[in-house]
């Protein structure tokens, strides 16, 4: 089954994001998805949460809510043009930083969003995948590479239990701007926070995210790494591919690879065409 659970980021709402939203779910129609979940950004609950871009553009965060409100206006109007030929889950991809939980339960309710995909892109207040600088500049903030990526996990974490997602995004995004990520997540500091937050994703029966995005930024697997993929796969976690895609050129990519790993170590994916899927759990 053709599925993306982390997915439909568009022009349109999403400032480093191409095409418009009609454009990217006509794209998963004719590259043969049953489902997709659209994720875009949850807007900030004030001007401290804007990505450096909406910064530059001069965004402010009541716009950005105006924008996301037009986001999910459209987002079911075409999950009801395509209901007979493909299923679209209207959902955002949450952010962390300190004080948001409650505007991620508020923007949850408010908008009956089908779910909510788990992410963190700050560290220390810092937008750390936004560049190799900012990425450094976390990671002095944190004192060295080991503790941002504790800083990272410890964080994720903490949104974990706040927010309560269906769907961890790309779990392990810290690594991004790190050639050697494989020898920082084997530091004991390091895993013991890895191998815990795979625990509550368990324990929750939340979904952890195969996102293939990172094989479009030059790395080599996607997130999750092996590493953590193997781990996942011991504690019977439920997985589903995320093309997290930018733009209609995104749409799909990676799937066959993401496909093999799963299949490799006899993941499942949970069917998110059952009506009983968005209740897999108790929030």
């Amino acid at each position: 089954m053709r599925i993306s659970l982390h997915g439909g980021h568009s022009g349109q709402y999403c400032d480093h994001a191409r095409d418009t939203l009609a454009e990217i779910v006509e794209a998963y129609h004719r590259a043969g998805f049953q489902c997709v979940g659209l994720t875009e950004h949850m807007p900030p609950p004030d001007d401290s949460g804007l990505y450096p871009d909406e910064v530059a553009l001069g965004r402010s965060a009541g716009w950005m809510e105006a924008r996301f409100a037009l986001y999910v206006a459209e987002a079911r109007q075409l999950a009801r043009e395509y209901k007979d030929r493909m299923r679209i889950l209207v959902g955002m991809e949450g952010e962390w930083y300190p004080g948001c939980e409650k505007w991620v339960a508020e923007l949850r309710k408010y908008h009956s969003l089908d779910y909510v995909v788990g992410s963190v892109h700050h560290v220390q207040g810092v937008c750390f995948d936004f560049s190799g600088e900012s990425y450094a500049k976390a990671a002095a903030l944190c004192g060295g590479r080991v503790q941002l990526y504790a800083a990272y996990f410890d964080a994720q974490f903490a949104m974990l239990q706040a927010t309560r997602p269906e769907v961890v995004g790309h779990f392990d995004l810290i690594r991004l701007h790190d050639p050697n990520y494989l020898q920082t997540l084997a530091t004991p500091e390091v895993w013991e926070r890895v191998l815990r937050n795979l625990e509550w994703i368990r324990g929750a029966g939340a979904i952890l995210d195969i996102n293939a995005r990172a094989l479009l930024k030059g790395q080599t697997e996607p997130y999750v790494c092996a590493p953590i993929l193997d781990a996942a796969a011991r504690m019977g976690i439920a997985v589903a591919y995320g093309d997290d895609a930018h733009g209609v050129a995104d749409v799909g990519f990676g799937l066959e690879l993401v496909e093999e790993l799963l299949a490799l170590r006899g993941m499942k994916v949970p069917d998110v065409l059952s009506a009983q899927w968005l209740q897999h759990r108790e929030r």
